[in-house]
């Protein structure tokens, strides 16, 4: 398990790109997890990714069986997936969402619709909301399907984007906190995992709860917004 900083890919899209995959591979021959010679035969890699823009917890696996059997986990959605997120407006409760989403590869962008549509996926997004100081949100989202940008449209869809959020956010509340904070991706973190009974290869993760703390400006955005005592609601769990 990794803390992906904002700004740097799961995996590579160029040759020329430095991935979370290139830093664990690093990390692992450092520390004596991997030899060079272990290459040969099988690379590192990630079991899920994370939007570049997204900080937080990212899975990789060093051995081929860790990682077949981590991805079948994902699969089976066996895993819970946790993530906290700032969105404008304010939001209350707890609820449960669903729709179809289209991804259009063309400008990599996808829209969220009531209606299954040719190429359409359905997906489920369940939120809580953790808090609000009249404008924005603090909200706990767990993510039931995990499609490309889900949680940042899904929420823009029901008139709650992410601050921050360059492709489904709104533009001006963005120039605002990125005005008064330097803020640069959008306000999401994914901050914990929840490991399923497991008695295989990963037996040693079984019913295992793995958090990431927020990102440092984060917290600090939180703090001048009169939000972070929301964070008890997650800290109490």
């Amino acid at each position: 398990f990794m803390k992906n900083p904002a700004g740097i890919l799961s995996q590579k899209s160029k040759n020329e790109d430095v991935s979370m995959i290139e830093y664990f591979t690093s990390y692992l021959i450092k520390t004596n997890k991997l030899t060079p010679d272990d290459l040969e035969t099988f690379h590192p890699a990630v079991a899920n990714r994370l939007d570049r823009n997204t900080s937080g917890i990212i899975i990789g696996g060093k051995t081929l069986a860790g990682l077949q059997e981590m991805s079948e986990i994902l699969k089976n959605r066996n895993l819970h997936k946790y993530y906290i997120c700032l969105v404008d407006g304010v939001m209350e409760g707890t609820k449960r969402i669903s729709g179809y989403l289209t991804k259009s590869e063309n400008h990599n962008k996808v829209t969220i619709s009531d209606k299954n549509t040719d190429g359409s996926y359905f997906i489920e997004t369940q939120y809580r909301a953790l808090g609000n100081n009249g404008k924005q949100t603090l909200v706990e989202v767990l993510l039931l399907t995990g499609r490309s940008h889900q949680i940042r449209a899904h929420l823009s869809s029901i008139g709650h984007p992410i601050i921050g959020d360059g492709k489904y956010g709104n533009p001006n509340i963005n120039k605002t906190f990125k005005r008064l904070y330097g803020l640069r991706s959008q306000f999401l973190h994914s901050y914990r995992l929840e490991m399923p009974v497991l008695s295989g290869t990963l037996k040693d993760l079984s019913g295992k709860k793995i958090v990431a703390g927020l990102p440092d400006n984060f917290t600090y955005i939180l703090k001048k917004e009169g939000l972070l005592k929301c964070l008890h609601g997650i800290q109490e769990d």
